[in-house]
């Protein structure tokens, strides 16, 4: 037992067995007598600052580790305890520096290399964390927790069968690992895999019951299964445990949307500026939400997503007309010309313009909820061509027979484009249809394509002199028919009232999920789905005899 005398050896000898014991309290104590005599001793202030870091109280760890390293610099296992706690803090710049400093005192430590690595996934460094932890399993291919993060740098990097290929290795050597589980399914979902991610999802949450992200990333497997009801289940329990948790109450918008329960659906959508890596824009106006006060007031309507959310949500702009006093709006430059001519908006923009002064704001995709007590304003046209638009085009378009316009794929960056693009190979039972010219809008064709393209003697290329959506919108005007994936065009031949077939996949984007054949926002679609996840050939043989038919 230690009395009032002991000397600082002593009570630090003392306090480092109740340390290795776990007896966090009982260490501190004893290192905090240490500090009483000696209030420069080194190892008393950097242990009582790891007692504190174990005991969650960073704040203090950061004051004792502080401390002590001002002291002794030239402590590798300080700097890295130091550096654990600025991670905590989330000042991870600070902690990948204090982690050089261990490094350069230690070179080559594996366990250090590896701490860094870890640092530098959190900075979202990834290639440097790849080079950092490749070089660790290197040495130590029993690293699990360096192939954990490993596996995370390669996901983030793109590289998802290398990443699924270490969330094995850790899996493997460490088989109750809840995070290797969960990361190895979050790798299976961009790859389409989603029963093998489900069940990846459901071992993580085996494991680990409270793991809020494996609850809500279950949810994002059963929503592309189809089996909304159930993801619904997940999101709302991963809410109840964690009421901000942002990403679960934007994928539940997801599945109340596709599951037709717009007025909760679009409530929830409200979330996603919150998500992970999303950044609301910033205006100086109130946000309008809906309510009394638009009347007489000038409101800006602003553009957030991609072109064919715009079109679709534009709809809404003579309902905001009826009330407001002026409508300006703020959209991509390739929208510009078109939403200018909508009745009800004074002004038209494009994003970089100057502003418009104005009294209210609203992004496109917050107009469904505050017009929630409304039906959706579904009759069409409500966009037109114009007439000098068609004229241009009408010279390009003399082919005689029937004129289709065609778009096989989208946005490369959309996340579900892995889904809803076709490979252009796909589609020659349509370019062998007879009496048929099928008009491409696809801009920047691959090499590949351009070789389907030049081969096929009914194909008319023009994607690449397009110069906007209004030209767009002159080209499907006149053709008889667009067929098209889930991409703007889809939409805009939707706004436009012409006759739309859209290709869809087996788990389509919320306003295309309803089981029926009848689509609330453009009644007169006709939808060709996939029976299984990625079934093309299938759904290209259905056109293809609609087409022979007609």
């Amino acid at each position: 037992m230690t009395t009032a005398s002991s000397s600082p050896p002593a009570l630090l000898e003392e306090a480092l067995l109740h340390h290795r014991k776990g007896e966090l309290r009982e260490a501190a104590k004893l290192y905090e007598r240490v500090l009483k005599k000696a209030p420069q001793h080194f190892d008393a202030l950097h242990l009582l600052g790891l007692v504190n870091a174990q005991r969650g109280r960073m704040g203090e760890a950061f004051r004792l580790m502080s401390a002590a390293l001002k002291i002794n610099p030239n402590a590798p296992d300080a700097w890295s305890n130091f550096a654990n706690v600025l991670r905590a803090l989330r000042q991870s710049e600070q902690a990948l520096d204090a982690l050089e400093r261990a490094l350069a005192l230690r070179p080559g430590d594996l366990a250090l290399m590896q701490q860094r690595g870890a640092a530098l996934v959190a900075l979202g460094r990834m290639s440097d964390a790849r080079a950092c932890l490749d070089a660790v399993v290197a040495r130590d291919p029993r690293q699990a927790e360096a192939w954990l993060n490993l596996g995370v740098a390669r996901a983030a990097l793109g590289d998802a069968s290398d990443a699924l290929a270490a969330f094995d290795t850790v899996i493997r050597l460490s088989p109750r690992s809840a995070e290797a589980h969960y990361n190895r399914g979050t790798a299976l979902l961009p790859l389409g895999c989603y029963a093998d991610a489900l069940a990846a999802f459901e071992q993580a949450l085996a494991l680990a019951p409270d793991h809020l992200k494996a609850l809500s990333n279950k949810g994002r497997a059963l929503q592309q299964l189809g089996r909304h009801k159930e993801a619904i289940a997940c999101f709302e329990a991963a809410i109840a445990r964690e009421p901000k948790f942002a990403d679960a109450h934007f994928n539940l918008s997801m599945s109340l949307l596709s599951s037709g329960d717009l007025a909760r659906g679009f409530r929830e959508y409200e979330w996603r500026w919150k998500r992970t890596g999303m950044t609301a824009p910033k205006f100086s106006r109130p946000l309008w939400l809906g309510g009394p006060e638009s009347r007489g007031k000038r409101i800006l309507l602003h553009t957030e997503q991609g072109l064919g959310d715009a079109i679709q949500f534009v709809r809404y702009v003579p309902l905001v007309a009826e009330t407001a006093g002026a409508v300006f709006l703020q959209v991509q430059p390739e929208l510009k010309a078109l939403f200018s001519a909508l009745p009800g908006v004074t002004a038209c923009s494009a994003r970089g313009d100057a502003l418009p002064d104005h009294d209210l704001q609203c992004p496109f995709g917050s107009l469904p909820l505050a017009f929630g007590d409304r039906p959706i304003p579904a009759a069409t046209p409500y966009l037109a061509v114009d007439d000098n638009r068609r004229q241009k085009w009408k010279v390009r378009l003399a082919q005689p027979g029937r004129r289709i316009a065609l778009a096989w794929r989208g946005n490369a960056q959309h996340p579900n484009d892995r889904n809803r693009s076709i490979a252009i190979e796909l589609l020659a039972p349509l370019f062998d249809l007879q009496d048929v010219t099928f008009v491409t809008l696809q801009p920047g064709l691959t090499p590949a394509e351009t070789d389907v393209v030049r081969a096929r003697g009914n194909v008319v290329h023009l994607g690449d002199d397009v110069s906007d959506m209004a030209d767009s919108a002159a080209i499907l005007g006149l053709c008889d028919l667009t067929i098209a994936v889930d991409t703007s065009l889809a939409h805009l031949a939707g706004a436009l009232a012409r006759p739309l077939w859209l290709l869809l996949p087996s788990a389509p984007d919320w306003r295309w999920a309803w089981p029926e054949d009848r689509n609330l926002w453009y009644p007169d679609v006709r939808l060709f789905r996939q029976t299984a996840p990625g079934d093309w050939p299938a759904v290209i043989a259905d056109v293809a005899r609609a087409l022979a038919e007609a």
